[in-house]
């Protein structure tokens, strides 16, 4: 099975169940094309497991199989998420000399730095956003709400789940920026929420998967994420820390990345603010 690894197909493993199913019905003389385009998650048992129910060498190898490929997605979640979050850490834990401000509000500090990932920069951003972390995380992460505030955003939809508690794969639009100078973007990420210190961290990371949408070009996430922590002196505050490193791809200016960026940021907790106060 290809590892659900930044850079990698992900899809291939229902390539390879295909063949399988294929296999085993061609020796019974007949041939049955499978569905695997758009499929995430192997479901081995919904075409061969029962579909020969007087061999059992073939029904307790489609068993064995199964658990085989649904043990490896799961490691290979479990260690994608480890590995996103330990980077995330890293980025957390840098030293203030390695950042410089890009852009500074009454109340939104953006930095940057080269980025170790690709030839752009890792923005760090940091802002109070009264409200507790559960409340402001749920807000971030995908799921129901982030669509309602998230001017930038114009689609999200959940394509993949994860027995691994706070996983999952999400597809994602965004529009426009700089009057169409960076056309609409699309991205594939893995999405990670776990808990860390007092606060928690919701972090990801773009990985290839699917056919690219007409109209949109395919950005691609380095690891990224957002750490909420409650405020010691003042329980109903967070201090919001995020890190984005995200490489639009395509012919852009730098200094049209760098703008955008920085603005797109500062205008996130400005949403964010107003949409939890409703």
């Amino acid at each position: 099975m290809t590892p659900l690894r930044p850079g990698l197909i992900v899809d291939r493993p229902c390539l390879r169940l295909i063949r399988v199913r294929l296999v085993a019905q061609a020796s019974r003389g007949t041939t049955h094309r499978g569905e695997a385009d758009g499929e995430f998650k192997p479901r081995l048992c919904r075409v061969s497991i029962g579909a020969f129910p007087h061999d059992r060498f073939v029904t307790a190898s489609c068993l064995l199989l199964k658990s085989l490929l649904e043990m490896e997605t799961l490691l290979d979640a479990q260690r994608l998420a480890a590995e996103v979050e330990s980077t995330l850490i890293k980025y957390y834990c840098s030293g203030d000399s390695e950042w410089r401000v890009g852009k500074k509000t009454k109340d939104v500090i953006v930095w940057r730095k080269p980025s170790e990932k690709f030839g752009g920069f890792l923005y760090k951003t940091q802002g109070i956003v009264k409200e507790l972390p559960n409340r402001i995380v749920d807000y971030i992460r995908p799921g129901p709400y982030r669509l309602l505030w998230d001017s930038l955003m114009t689609s999200l939809d959940i394509i993949g789940e994860f027995e691994q508690q706070g996983c999952c794969l999400m597809h994602y639009t965004t529009a426009g920026q700089l009057w169409n100078l960076i056309a609409p973007r699309e991205f594939i990420d893995f999405s990670y929420t776990t808990d860390y210190q007092n606060g928690l961290l919701s972090c990801g990371v773009s990985v290839e998967y699917g056919k690219e949408q007409t109209n949109f070009v395919r950005g691609f996430n380095h690891p990224c994420g957002w750490f909420c922590i409650p405020l010691k002196n003042e329980p109903d505050c967070s201090l919001l820390t995020g890190f984005i490193q995200t490489d639009l791809r395509g012919m852009l200016p730098q200094a049209a990345v760098d703008s955008a960026m920085s603005n797109s940021l500062v205008n996130f907790y400005n949403e964010l603010r107003n949409a939890l106060k409703t």
